[in-house]
């Protein structure tokens, strides 16, 4: 019977669907399997980690802003970007801290307080590349998830990944030249939206998530950016920025619609091109020539040949100027 849900899951993961559908799915299917009673799903640009949309139940959703500030400014266990980077990308939160939880500050300040235990985190990662995170929870008390339940999610983690790199390839890359100026918000050390103009204003009742996760990692000190799919459709880019100043802590996050440019080289990580295929194809996108790729990239004419024929084939096309018609023509 387990099986047979697994394998469900894993043909659901298969059939294209957009992010969204997927993920809900995703955790309605999986309740069958692992019992849990409050989750966390989001996708993520895979070049900077920042979350990109996110399904946060109750009471999860109620504490976004501490989870975000954990997740970003403070040390702890089970970090994304660590599961991300790591052979095995799924952990539980007793399997790492041997049954203390305590030693989690994320624990402590944040779920014991929303009366929930023991944490199952993925990092969906496929081909070396990480397109969203999940987090499932159970309610506080002595037993967590076990071993089994464990190694079923450890199965699926490619299949959701992958599952997520499709939706990326089947939702079109909406260019929206309706919005002239950018979306700028000012928030404070809580995330609190301080100084925002109307376009900004829009996109804060758009994609909260995402701007809260862009000032969590801006407070760190550190300039980021990520390219988000509004729920519109409209491929957008986020800048998350430090800002300065007697007021004290804050940050700058500026909302633009992206352009083909800022969105190539996610289309190339969709296209599942390995880091050498997109270091190529990216100069190509940029006019390089072979010899000019030879010399920037210090490989053979023969080595840059063979990368643009394994990336024809995956785009399906025969030539540079179809590579840069589908990754640099609005769609």
């Amino acid at each position: 019977m387990i099986e047979r849900r697994v394998a469900a899951i894993e043909r659901r993961c298969a059939t294209g669907v957009d992010g969204e559908a997927l993920r809900s799915d995703v955790l309605r299917l999986l309740r069958d399997v692992v019992p849990i009673d409050a989750a966390f799903f989001a996708t993520v640009d895979p070049a900077t980690m920042l979350f990109t949309s996110a399904v946060g139940e109750e009471p999860l959703a109620a504490a976004t802003a501490l989870f975000l500030e954990n997740e970003y400014g403070t040390d702890d266990v089970n970090k994304f970007v660590t599961l991300a980077a790591s052979p095995d990308p799924v952990s539980s939160l007793d399997r790492v801290t041997t049954g203390d939880r305590d030693a989690s500050t994320r624990y402590t300040a944040v779920m014991a307080p929303l009366g929930l235990g023991d944490e199952l985190r993925a990092a969906l990662v496929v081909r070396g590349r990480c397109w969203g995170v999940m987090c499932l929870h159970r309610e506080d008390g002595p037993s967590g998830f076990t071993d089994h339940e464990v190694a079923v999610v450890r199965r699926l983690v490619p299949h959701l990944a992958e599952g997520l790199r499709r939706a990326v390839l089947a939702e079109s890359a909406i260019i929206d030249d309706s919005v002239a100026a950018p979306g700028i918000l000012v928030l404070d050390a809580d995330h609190q939206v301080v100084s925002s103009n109307v376009a900004g204003e829009r996109w804060a009742e758009e994609i909260p998530v995402v701007i809260n996760a862009a000032a969590a990692r801006a407070q760190r000190g550190d300039d980021v950016t990520a390219r988000v799919r509004a729920s519109s459709g409209t491929w957008v880019t986020v800048h998350g920025s430090p800002l300065g100043g007697p007021a004290g802590d804050r940050t700058a996050v500026m909302i633009e619609p992206a352009s083909p440019e800022q969105l190539s080289s996610l289309l190339l990580d969709a296209h599942g091109l390995t880091p050498a295929q997109g270091r190529v194809a990216g100069l190509v996108l940029r006019g390089y020539s072979t010899r000019q790729i030879v010399n920037e990239l210090h490989i053979s004419a023969h080595t840059v040949q063979e990368h643009l024929r394994a990336v024809f084939d995956k785009f399906g096309i025969g030539s540079r100027r179809e590579l840069v018609a589908a990754l640099l023509s609005p769609r």
